[in-house]
């Protein structure tokens, strides 16, 4: 039996938008790639550049409001929950585990899980320390994946397993595409687009 929407479902909701006027960019603009890639590394490390890309596309002209909304009740997620999330993860994988650094999580202390969610506010300059710290991370992270030669070059983890650069590449495109799609239903919640 098919289910019956009523106007009280939707009159909180946007008003979906289709065509040009949803898309983030016009295709020739788009700045992902569109594949092409000849070899295992710049496989691995184009598709995770796209996805962080897209990562950015979703979070487009919003101000800091619309990205702190929690838009998909019960969750705790936004955008700018994700984006932070991101950044914690990126500093997690690459400078923790593959660089051994010794540094201090960004948003949620040892034992908590939802920090970066919890504190994504409507506040103009969280927005703008959350971005410049993804973008802080993903910086470190293609430097260090673009000086390390061979991607079978392991790290240890705090579990006391093992993971090859390869592996976590592969990781964070499949931890990159949930959250997209995370993205992608948070997005059409604030403003109707759905875009690419």
């Amino acid at each position: 039996m098919a289910e019956t929407r009523t106007p009280a479902d939707t009159e909180d909701q946007p008003a979906p938008r289709f065509a040009w006027s949803n898309m983030f960019v016009r295709p020739e603009d788009d700045p992902r790639s569109e594949g092409g890639f000849h070899d295992e590394r710049s496989m691995l490390v184009g598709y995770l550049r796209d996805y962080r890309l897209t990562l950015e596309l979703k979070c487009a002209d919003l101000d800091a409001e619309q990205l702190a909304r929690r838009s998909v009740p019960p969750s705790k997620m936004s955008l700018l929950g994700l984006l932070r999330h991101l950044a914690e993860v990126e500093r997690s994988w690459f400078r923790r585990v593959l660089a051994g650094q010794d540094a201090p999580k960004l948003y949620s202390p040892e034992g908590e899980r939802d920090g970066a969610f919890d504190g994504a506010v409507g506040d103009p300059a969280v927005v703008e320390e959350a971005w410049r710290a993804w973008r802080s991370e993903v910086a470190f992270a293609e430097d260090l994946v673009a000086a390390t030669p061979d991607l079978a070059t392991r790290a240890r983890m705090s579990d006391g397993g093992e993971i090859s650069v390869r592996e976590l590449l592969l990781h964070m495109i499949e931890e990159y595409a949930r959250h997209c799609g995370h993205a992608d239903l948070l997005r059409e919640r604030v403003d109707g687009r759905v875009g690419q």
